[in-house]
């Protein structure tokens, strides 16, 4: 059936349900009304290209369970794309809403239509990256009419959401050279919009030139991930002027998104102390009217490189739990590596800890459900029911069989001291043996 529409806001705008509405309304356990109020209001996201056949829609908003987003994609180093199509194959295995291809090397186009012609995740990609390999060109040579093409073959191609770093101008040159900051721009995109205004003398083309790429995007119903070049790059930096004045500008092109019915996410941090986690999630949902909020971690330290999926984790709980929506996942190999299958798998189970520990706290339904069935399950001493309520089955059980007990009811840590195990025969009026 022919759509009267062309995005998913401006259908709910409109009052109309879409199909996607509806799988996204069951898979949350909301109304479909909730859902199509939500989209209208901006609070919710449905990435969805009208390109993208094959993809399981997924709702993105803090009123929702809490997204994960896997980064891969080859690098001039690590060139080897049937190694990154076994990374999205393990992904969305293990239950990964999205996929980013941030391919900097080779020929991208037909990685990229593979994925949108196979993979059922939503599928995000960085067009200003993709720039100069399309071209084939130096950054310096390229045109806004260049930088602008990409972000439409990339529509035309399926892909569900660009991050494009709109929200840094001219002005940002200034501030980033007079304000000292110690890691100054972090964000590969955004390093490359500076430099291109720096070489160039142009404006930002993706924020002089944003509502034809909001023209854009309204005709496949892409949504713009406002991307946060300014983010903090090390904790000495979170919180700062260049970090927050750019949120501003966001919450500015956000309202111009949507006034063309084009679905809005906006990145955040980054590198972030504890305690300021929970304030800067707040003051986007303020400033960005309660558009989904999209976060790299955040990462809580800076001194733990081999273990910031760690790192993230822990700010990634404490930034869904206070209002962020979508975590884009963080490996051991971050700061160090291309991550491989490996890391992948560890970067996704440590943000599926966190987003799943935060939708338990904000109460999302139905969130906790497995976890009461864990805890039932260990009362019981049912192992095969635990490895059905496990995240990551394959993994406990593997660790039980490589270090069995002697005795099935027991693990090989406690034995028979094991403290269920003596609780059980203890109510069941039993004799409790030890030795």
């Amino acid at each position: 059936m022919e759509r009267n529409y062309k995005t998913q806001m401006e259908a709910a705008k409109k009052g109309i349900i879409t199909p996607e509405m509806k799988i996204v309304a069951q898979k949350e356990y909301r109304t479909e009304e909730e859902i199509r109020e939500w989209v209208a209001q901006g609070k919710v996201a449905i990435c969805a290209n009208k390109n993208h056949k094959c993809i399981n829609p997924e709702g993105v908003g803090s009123m929702l369970r809490t997204k994960i987003n896997v980064n891969l994609g080859v690098s001039r180093d690590c060139k080897d794309y049937d190694i990154e199509m076994e990374k999205v194959n393990a992904a969305v295995a293990m239950g990964a809403d999205a996929i980013m291809d941030l391919s900097s090397h080779g020929n991208t186009i037909p990685f990229r239509r593979k994925l949108t012609s196979e993979c059922p995740a939503m599928i995000g990609t960085v067009p200003v990256y993709d720039s100069v390999i399309h071209y084939q060109r130096d950054l310096s040579t390229l045109t806004a009419k260049d930088l602008i093409d990409v972000v439409r073959l990339h529509a035309e191609d399926g892909v569900d959401f660009v991050t494009l770093h709109c929200g840094i101008t001219r002005h940002t040159i200034d501030q980033i050279k007079n304000q000292g900051r110690d890691m100054n721009i972090v964000s590969r995109g955004g390093s490359l919009i500076f430099a291109w205004m720096s070489m160039t003398g142009n404006e930002n083309p993706f924020y002089e030139y944003f509502d034809e790429i909001l023209d854009i995007c309204r005709e496949y119903d892409v949504t713009i991930s406002l991307g946060d070049a300014c983010r903090p790059g090390c904790l000495a930096d979170a919180g700062d002027v260049c970090q927050i004045e750019e949120l501003v500008r966001l919450g500015e092109l956000t309202k111009r998104a949507w006034a063309k019915d084009v679905q809005v996410m906006i990145e955040g941090p980054g590198h972030m102390p504890m305690d300021q986690i929970e304030a800067n999630m707040k003051i986007q949902q303020s400033i960005c009217m309660g558009a989904p909020f999209y976060v790299l971690g955040p990462l809580v330290t800076d001194i733990a490189p081999g273990y910031d999926h760690i790192t993230s984790a822990i700010g990634g709980a404490i930034a869904a739990a206070s209002g962020a929506a979508f975590l884009c996942y963080v490996t051991p190999a971050e700061h160090l590596a291309l991550p491989n299958v490996d890391d992948v798998k560890q970067g996704i189970m440590a943000s599926k800890i966190a987003a799943h520990a935060a939708d338990i706290a904000k109460g999302i339904p139905h969130a906790i459900d497995q976890d009461y069935k864990m805890g039932k399950a260990r009362r019981k001493l049912d192992w095969d029911a635990q490895w059905e309520c496990a995240m990551d089955p394959e993994t406990a059980k593997a660790i039980r069989d490589s270090r069995a007990p002697e005795h099935e009811d027991t693990c090989s840590m406690c034995g028979k001291f094991c403290a269920v195990r003596s609780m059980n025969k203890a109510l069941n009026d039993e004799y409790v043996d030890i030795l």
